[in-house]
This record gives structure tokens, sequence and C-alpha cells, in this order.
């Protein structure tokens, strides 16, 4: 009897989520545009999709960096659909012009349509950079959460092309980068840590790639990785990657795996891919990625994430430049972007690292 209350709350509470997205989009979507007096603030149209120009009005003597912004929102909504406020905006205003992507959402827009519409408008941005001022050779793509995804899998997906310069960075703010472990030690310690709770990922993934949501417990076991998978992975995923001071909060290794599914597998494919899952790309392709800026935060599931993505691009040689927020959680630097109720000093440390770099691109 308890356990059947206790489904029945869970279901309660997942339905009141996706009703929440609905009502998330509506109150986004309701923010004013952003006015601020030393910028020039343009809408325009790249390749047929939408993106938001930020440009100092200040001259310059030679040409600036440009920065296209992917923002979170699990491809399903986003502060910058129509607002297009990108947090970046408020924080340089000399030498950078910002580039939010208005790319299309799901559910009206099926995944992986984010992707190619965030990639669409980089190529043609890459094209022609020097109408706006920008000098090819520093343009940066940068993003936040699932956002951060669709930035690594655009940089990834841009390697081995010739017809467009190389990118000279990229930015992942607590970004998601695998669906296939669940159970690393920052998924253990934060599992229960607002606003990105443990069964709240994955639920979120699958109704962002319009999967039955029923799977998410068999999903977060791991029935959907095949041993030859397993032992694949495990030198891209393996705890022992992570340092030892991000395990003090508490992390108990996992037991035996969970007995392989082939139909879970099958719900659960696109998962595995690196569209969704860039940490999970081959090693040729980590090889030629460009110099990196990486955000964690300690209370956030994701943190190993980008711990992991760190190891595997500095073991190719990339330069990774790692911001740990100790105080940090999941959605600080979108807090200390826009929030003149609520702000965190994590979030402004966060913002004012990201400047940082920015400014030595």
């Amino acid at each position: 009897m308890k356990h059947c209350i206790i489904w029945l709350w869970k279901m309660l509470w997942i339905n009141l989520l996706l009703r929440a997205v609905s009502l998330l989009r509506a109150i986004m979507d309701g923010i004013p545009p952003l006015k601020d007096k030393r910028l020039i603030i343009k809408d325009l149209i790249f390749e047929k999709v939408k993106v938001r120009l930020y440009q100092p009005k200040t001259s310059t003597t030679g040409q600036r960096r440009g920065v296209l912004y992917f923002h979170g929102g699990v491809g399903r909504f986003g502060s910058i659909r129509k607002s297009s406020r990108a947090p970046l905006s408020r924080y340089d205003h000399t030498e950078t012009l910002l580039f939010p992507c208005r790319y299309r959402l799901a559910p009206e827009f099926p995944y992986p349509t984010q992707f190619h519409d965030c990639l669409t408008a980089t190529i043609h941005f890459m094209k022609t950079a020097q109408d706006y001022g920008v000098d090819p050779a520093r343009i940066i793509v940068c993003g936040d959460s699932s956002g951060g995804t669709l930035t690594a899998a655009v940089a990834q997906a841009l390697v081995n092309r010739k017809d467009v310069p190389k990118l000279r960075a990229q930015i992942l703010i607590y970004p998601f980068l695998q669906a296939a472990d669940f159970n690393l030690p920052s998924y253990q310690q934060n599992a229960k840590i607002p606003v990105l709770i443990r069964e709240r990922t994955l639920i979120l993934g699958l109704k962002y790639l319009n999967k039955d949501i029923s799977a998410v417990n068999i999903l977060l076991k791991g029935s959907h990785i095949s041993e030859e998978r397993r032992q694949k992975y495990q030198k891209w995923l393996s705890a022992d990657n992570i340092p030892h001071e991000f395990k003090m909060r508490g992390y108990t290794p996992p037991g035996p795996p969970a007995p392989y599914s082939e139909e879970i597998y099958k719900l659960a494919k696109p998962f595995l891919e690196p569209l969704f899952s860039p940490l999970l790309c081959e090693d040729n392709v980590i090889a030629q990625l460009p110099e990196t800026f990486i955000l964690t935060c300690e209370y956030d599931v994701l943190r190993d994430d980008g711990l992991l993505y760190k190891k595997r691009l500095e073991d190719h040689g990339i330069k990774v430049t790692l911001c740990h927020l100790e105080e940090g959680f999941h959605g600080t630097i979108f807090l200390a972007a826009y929030s003149k109720v609520v702000t965190f000093q994590s979030g402004i440390k966060g913002l004012e690292k990201i400047t940082k770099f920015l400014r030595l691109m």
C-alpha cells in the first residue's frame, strides 16, 4: 500500500512537471527584451534561424569577437525564445558581439531540430562574420545546461569542415553531456537537490526525445547499456577519473550493473548518440576540439559530466579552463544574469570568470 501511494505521488508530480513546461514558456516569453543604452539590439535571420544581436555602441579600431549563445531548457522552453536575453549581454559591452540563437522548440519541432538550427546559425555566422565586424578567428560558441549540450555537439560537428574557419573556443555552463551513467558521484550526492534532481533530469530528457517516461527507473539503473558498451564507456565515465575531493560528500560505488534489456536500449538509443551525449564522442573528434571553458557547480547532478569532459579533452591535449563554483547549483548563472530579486554570489562569480575568459580570446 505504501509503495502504491508513493508511486501515485510520483506520477502526480511528473504530470505537474510536464504541465509546467507550458507555464514556463508563457512566463519566459513574457520577459521583455533587455534594454541597455550601451547596446544596439537587432533581430536577424541566419538561414531561416532567428537570432538576436547585441552589439556594443562603442567604436573600435579592429574586429571584435563574436559569441553564439544557445540557451538551456531541454529543447522545450527557454529564456530567450522571444525576449532573447542572454547572460553575457550584461557583462561585456566593448569587444563582444553576442548572438543568442532562437532555435525552434520541441515538441512542435521534434529533436534534433534544435541541434540543426544551432549548427545552421553557427555556420552562417562563420561565413559572414566580417559583415558584422567580427574576426572569423575569434568566434566562440557558448551555452548553459542543455544549451551546453548543443554547444558541445555543434563544436564536434564542425571539426572536420573545411568550408568554415576553426572555432576559437567553446564555453560550457553546467552542461548535460552523457546519458549512460546516472550513478556518478554528483548524481548520488545531489539526487534530491533542486532545481535539477536526478529523476527529473531523465524525465525531461525523455520528454525532449518524445519517449515513454515509464522507463525512468529502469534507465536510472543502466539497463540500456550492454556489457560491450559498458566496457567501452568505462574509460571515459569511470568515477576513478573524478578527483577525490569531489567524492568527499559521499559516494558509494554502484554494485553489479542491472541486467541489460534490448527493449530499453532501443527506447534509449538516441540517448547514447553524440548529439545527445557529446561525452561519448569518438577520440578522433575530441582531439580536434577548440580551447574550452567549463563551468561546474558543486550542488548539481551534472557536475561530473563537466569534470569527465575536462579530463577527456585534456587527455587529448586540449586546453581547458575549469571554473568550479563550490557554492553553486544548477541555474545559478541564469539567476545572476536576470534576477533583480534573488541573486547568488556563486552566479556572479561565474559570470565574472566567463567574462575574464572571453577577454582572452
